[in-house]
């Protein structure tokens, strides 16, 4: 739409003149960055929708600017007073699902960032009180204590009452836990697992949030390469959170990397609050164009009143997405809390070294989930079936992982060994288009729930692989942890390839 307005009435003049900016009663409409002499007008038809930036001239003539209207209609065509053509500016023309895409990946960078630092802090902390291998394995896994709790609870919360609320609150819940830790340690063990079962809590629910939110604002033919962005924020959450952590300790002592860190998600949350809706249904400012984008490629659209839980778990690939969920992440938690561990009594590594040198796996892995996730959507844009799609990624990030972790017995030099383990995790990250985008694939309406319950199984790998490592740390050794790893991925493999599919089986 071409459009050109002449804009006259008294009553501007106060407006202009009162320094008040225009009254916007929803709050769901976007901040209005309005200059000294320029008010911005929204209407609101029944199927559409324009902003208008009016500059108003006041009457005492201090003012020079066009008293015309710039016009913005469906296509963002924009033109001034004068007919000429005026660009648009680029974040008005910047696609809203991906500036709640990119929100939800620095979430999930913060809530890497806040988990891995106990992997550096813990080796000061146990000498510091004298914890032997099975008590650091303790606290390694109280985390996960209470990260199982939320995950098929913050599922059903995301689905029902929306993801920005859930995951909001996950991250103000986690950032204060994250804040506490210091002051837990002091007062003794007990407080400790308790303050990391807290922090557990709050980042339980962030998975299933946001799988709800990017099942309603993602495209199917952009989902791969969304939910691998997102994930990829975990994994330089990872790289952030190892690379800092020793310096900060080594500058501030252990503390300081609890209370810097925490403090972060004020931040986020601000921001969060601000831009983030839930769905698309509940953004007013959301332009045509990308509304219809979205309405056409999303099959998650009304909200969610009752969960059909005996439809769910009669489907075999939802048993095989929990079986491999399981699968994956003993593997990989194993790797992103013991990781440090393992450089540091393995490779004798110091602490600065083995932090920076556990920055290399995680640094892969955002790179290859990355990768991953461009080379499914352009499979599956190119005519590949969703399932046969899922299936590769997945093989691949099961197989992959399973080979470096068998050839770390066979290497003696440390710089072989960690580039074995940055191929395993690069090799890792193809499950982010495999397995993590297939609750959308099957169950869109229901993703939030049905991530929970996978991940819960995911959640439990994590709390018995995360302990066992200590007590086979006690008594056996590093190759025996491995040799657990990789027997799992081969049967996720198994398991993945024979029940997993692409199509949806819950409407």
């Amino acid at each position: 739409m071409n459009a050109r307005a002449l804009l006259y009435s008294p009553n501007l003049h106060s407006l202009y003149t009162s320094n008040r900016p225009p009254e916007t009663s929803s709050r769901n409409r976007r901040n209005l960055k309005s200059a000294p002499n320029s008010l911005r007008v929204w209407i609101y038809p029944r199927n559409r929708s324009s902003v208008f930036r009016v500059l108003v001239r006041s009457s005492d003539k201090r003012e020079s600017s066009n008293p015309y209207a710039e016009v913005y209609g469906e296509g963002l065509e924009k033109v001034n007073g004068n007919g000429n053509d005026v660009s648009v500016p680029w974040w008005e023309q910047f696609p809203k699902r991906w500036v709640i895409v990119l929100l939800c990946f620095s979430a999930f960078l913060l809530c890497n960032m806040d988990r891995v630092n106990m992997s550096i802090a813990i080796l000061p902390m146990s000498a510091e009180y004298g914890w032997n291998p099975a008590t650091v394995g303790l606290i390694q896994s109280s985390f996960f204590w209470g990260y199982l709790l939320t995950q098929i609870a913050g599922g059903i919360w995301a689905d029902t009452v929306g993801g920005k609320t859930v995951l909001g609150f996950g991250v103000i819940w986690w950032s204060v836990a994250t804040i506490l830790t210091p002051i837990a340690a002091k007062l003794g063990l007990p407080f400790l697992l308790v303050v990391r079962a807290f922090m557990g809590i709050g980042e339980g629910v962030a998975m299933p949030a946001m799988n709800n939110i990017l099942s309603k604002w993602v495209p199917v033919q952009e989902r791969s390469r969304s939910l691998a962005l997102v994930y990829s924020g975990m994994y330089l959450g990872s790289v952030i959170g190892l690379a800092f952590s020793p310096f900060l300790i080594h500058q501030f002592g252990w503390p300081s990397v609890f209370y810097s860190f925490g403090s972060l998600g004020t931040v986020w949350v601000t921001l969060w609050l601000t831009k983030a809706e839930s769905s698309p249904i509940e953004d007013l400012t959301l332009l045509p164009e990308e509304r219809k984008l979205i309405a056409d490629n999303c099959a998650s659209k009304e909200p969610v009143k009752s969960i059909p839980w005996r439809l769910i778990l009669s489907k075999p690939p939802v048993w095989a997405l929990i079986t491999c969920h399981f699968c994956h992440n003993w593997g990989t938690f194993i790797l992103l809390t013991w990781m440090p561990t393992y450089y540091h009594q393995v490779l004798k590594f110091n602490l600065m070294e083995s932090g920076l040198l556990s920055v290399f796996p995680w640094m892969t892995m955002a790179i290859s989930a990355n990768a991953g996730g461009w080379i499914a959507d352009t499979l599956v844009s190119r005519g590949y079936s969703v399932t046969t799609v899922r299936k590769i990624m997945q093989t691949i990030g099961f197989l992959g992982p399973a080979f470096f972790l068998t050839q770390l017995k066979h290497i003696d030099s440390p710089a072989m060994a960690v580039l074995c383990m940055a191929c395993s995790q690069g090799m890792d990250a193809f499950s982010q288009s495999g397995l993590y985008s297939n609750h959308q694939d099957i169950a869109p309406r229901y993703s939030g729930v049905l991530l929970g319950l996978s991940n819960t199984a995911g959640v439990l790998a994590g709390v018995l692989g995360t302990a066992a490592t200590g007590h086979i740390l006690q008594h056996g050794s590093w190759d025996d942890v491995f040799t657990i790893s990789v027997g799992l991925y081969l049967v996720g493999t198994v398991v993945w390839n024979l029940f997993s599919t692409g199509e949806k089986i819950i409407d």
